[in-house]
């Protein structure tokens, strides 16, 4: 019989609804091992039962706060124990603050939105950089947003914008001995986070998270 080969390894972080979930669902489809992350225990699991619907390894999933710096480190000790590596991090988690003028952002929205936009991906990076580098073609992937520096956007943008200049030093950085990173723009998408930001807005002209996911996994290759 022939050895089976082993699977791709993919972290996914805000894998429980919006393009983060379409893409973790696409990726088990395709056969790779998926640990999605997210704070919605439900949501998480109703990933799984789509994922094994259409005939993927089941999803290992960790309902956790990506701001909690000892559950993450914790995560990444043991996907290294069980598989030695992560073979792709896709990093989709955010928050959306309510929108407002830049001079009355309330001190928790502000909080909030450094604790997940900013500081929680420049500490993983250290984390999860050590995964990627340890697998043959280690991939993170960033999302980059042209809402920043848009009015009323102050600490969204603020804050997004912040972690993107971080990933592009990161992927400076990592261009030649890797791990290789990528920040791409997704089109205009149906998610929480744009209703959020855009409550009246006609949803059906919205490109489908599915198919982003799509062209986003063709990206990754």
């Amino acid at each position: 019989m022939a050895e089976q080969s082993a699977p791709r390894i993919a972290l996914v972080l805000g894998a429980s609804r919006g393009l983060g979930a379409a893409i973790a669902e696409a990726l088990g489809a395709a056969g790779w091992q998926v640990v999605a992350v997210a704070r919605t225990v439900g949501a998480l699991e109703e990933l799984d039962d789509r994922i094994r619907k259409a005939g993927g390894p089941a999803a290992t999933l960790a309902p956790m706060d990506i701001t909690k710096d000892e559950a993450m480190r914790t995560l990444c000790r043991s996907v290294f124990d069980r598989w030695g590596r992560a073979d792709l991090w896709v990093h989709a988690a955010i928050h959306a603050p309510p929108l407002g003028p830049a001079g009355h952002i309330a001190v928790k929205d502000w909080e909030r939105s450094l604790a997940v936009n900013t500081r929680a991906p420049g500490l993983l990076i250290g984390m999860i950089e050590p995964l990627l580098k340890a697998s043959p073609a280690g991939t993170a992937l960033f999302f980059d947003d042209p809402a920043t520096g848009a009015r009323l956007h102050g600490a969204y943008g603020a804050t997004k914008a912040a972690q993107i200049a971080l990933a592009r030093s990161w992927q400076g950085e990592s261009a030649r001995l890797g791990p290789r990173v990528l920040i791409e723009t997704p089109p205009p998408m149906p998610t929480a986070l744009r209703a959020r930001f855009r409550p009246g807005e006609n949803r059906a002209k919205l490109a489908p998270c599915r198919e982003v996911a799509a062209r986003m996994l063709a990206a990754i290759g």
